[in-house]
């Protein structure tokens, strides 16, 4: 594969064969799981998903070591990569050709939020701005449609403009204090 359309002819052939599975009523759910743990000598966070490794730590200001981008900004960078992978799927199966294509991401965090003076501030990220950039030789009324495909039918976007109610469970594991 040399281009974004080599790889979109191949998109296409896959998610051919998961509508295939679909209309054989083989496509099932399948779980999500993510470890995350704390190493003890930096503080940064080691995010695993399957075989994959991602580091979140804090800038210095927040006692990090600044060594992976913050909770906040990987959400952005999530948020993005989501949206990117949709233009894909849509631009693969309406066959629309693309060049390039990129999204920025740009959101506010205030750290400020909860203090004294600040309690009605947001502990989120606000503002939140996608900003899809696609070069291709499509109309750009295609190049709408498809934009509007991938923004309709987004998980991670849907997540964050329709939160889902999250049940938090907490294992306390007793230990000796330190001497």
């Amino acid at each position: 594969m040399n281009t974004l359309n080599d790889f979109l002819a191949q998109k296409r052939l896959g998610l051919q064969a998961r509508d295939e599975k679909f209309a054989k009523g083989e496509l099932e759910p399948w779980p999500l799981h993510a470890e995350v743990n704390a190493e003890g000598r930096s503080g940064i966070r080691h995010i695993r998903i399957r075989q994959h490794h991602i580091i979140n730590d804090s800038l210095h200001d927040f006692a990090g070591f600044d060594l992976g981008p913050n909770t906040p900004e990987t959400m952005m960078g999530v948020i993005g990569a989501c949206v990117v992978h949709l233009c894909q799927m849509h631009a693969a199966l309406m066959k629309v050709p693309m060049d390039s294509i990129d999204v920025v991401v740009d959101s506010v965090y205030d750290p400020r939020a909860g203090r004294p003076g600040f309690e009605d501030v947001p502990v989120h990220p606000t503002d939140i701005v996608c900003q899809v950039n696609i070069a291709s030789p499509a109309s750009t009324e295609t190049i709408q449609k498809l934009f509007e495909a991938a923004d309709k039918s987004c998980p991670v976007l849907e997540l964050v403009r329709r939160p889902q109610k999250i049940k938090s469970i907490l294992n306390h594991t007793k230990t000796k204090p330190e001497a």
